[in-house]
């Protein structure tokens, strides 16, 4: 192999990552620190660049990388960069969904069940002293419709999960015919009429963000649960709250929400907690985690192999 090929690493990620490569012949050279515009100053140098979430790969920054053939975003999602003007100057673009699709999965399972039995509310209230069976009785999953909103990695890895249920999985997606024998492809309208639990699995794009609001809530025919693990900015908070003040919205499992940074690493923009932000916080029928769904020990290992291979599979 051309051992001239240079990888900037500008986040921290398993060490198989930066190990396998070595070995592979490419040279890496990592920049946990620098800004961008420092960042900008040298990517000129490197024909390769493995990024998690830390700054938007923008036009500017591209019109500076001009020796740049590739880059990999050890995640799902490829909103951090203009994707359209890095493939005009011929750069792959390398993501990882297959690396945490399970770990989603499973994460999505645990906050219907945790919902579904007062599972975190039952506990706070045993260690503040107080012994409520009457009040923390739960609903079964089995009998209920599971509608699935993006049916890709993860949406196929959920649904796989819900197998051991007795429960009609349905989902929905831009593309057709992406269902399968786990869940069964229908309408939106279709969907909204049957859906008990509602769990997405959408990009953020121009065409999901702010997708579930106040008219996207009401067309469902039942009140129900929501489950959000994709990206915050594809539901409006304030209007799911006025949903679950009227209990059309009967309990929410979010580990994204829209206040978060572009980065995940943090989560507010302003100093000021939101008013709806603050429900969420208070209410008992709300489960909040910290973008952890696909953060496993496990995925974390294999997010790096799924891009150490597509690296390799570019070159070899």
């Amino acid at each position: 192999m051309n051992t001239t090929i240079k990888i900037l690493h500008i986040d921290s990620n398993h060490p198989i990552l930066w190990g396998q490569l070595q070995e592979a012949g490419f040279t890496n050279h990592e920049d946990f620190t620098s800004s961008k515009a420092e960042i900008e100053a040298k990517i000129q140098e490197y024909q390769g660049i493995v990024i998690r979430s830390r700054f938007k790969i923008d036009q500017t920054f591209l019109d500076k990388a001009t020796n740049l053939q590739f880059i990999a975003r050890v995640g799902a999602g490829l909103e951090s960069i203009d994707c359209e003007y890095a493939l005009s100057k011929n750069i792959q673009l390398i993501a990882a969904p297959e690396g945490n699709r399970n770990a989603v999965a499973e994460h999505s399972l645990g906050m219907i069940l945790s919902l579904f039995n007062n599972l975190n509310q039952a506990d706070s209230e045993i260690k503040s002293g107080h012994w409520n069976r009457e009040k923390n009785r739960g609903h079964e999953l089995d009998g209920k419709t599971v509608g699935i909103i993006g049916y890709g990695n993860m949406g196929k890895s959920f649904a796989k999960k819900l197998r051991g249920f007795e429960v009609e999985v349905l989902c929905y997606d831009i593309l057709e015919n992406v269902g399968d024998e786990n869940a069964r492809q229908v309408s939106l309208q279709e969907l909204q009429q049957k859906t008990d639990v509602l769990s997405l699995h959408i990009p953020w794009t121009p065409e999901t963000n702010k997708m579930i609001n106040t008219d996207f809530i009401n067309a469902f025919a039942k009140p129900f649960w929501i489950i959000n693990t994709s990206r915050g900015k594809n539901i409006v908070t304030a209007d799911l709250v006025e949903a679950m003040k009227t209990k059309k919205v009967l309990g929410a499992g979010l580990d994204v929400l829209e206040y978060e940074k572009l980065s995940f690493e943090t989560l507010f923009q302003d100093k000021e907690t939101p008013e709806a932000f603050q429900y969420l916080l208070n209410a008992k029928n709300v489960i909040l985690t910290p973008h952890i769904a696909g953060w496993t020990f496990e995925s974390h290992e294999r997010l790096a192999q799924v891009i150490v291979d597509k690296i390799k599979r570019l070159y070899f």
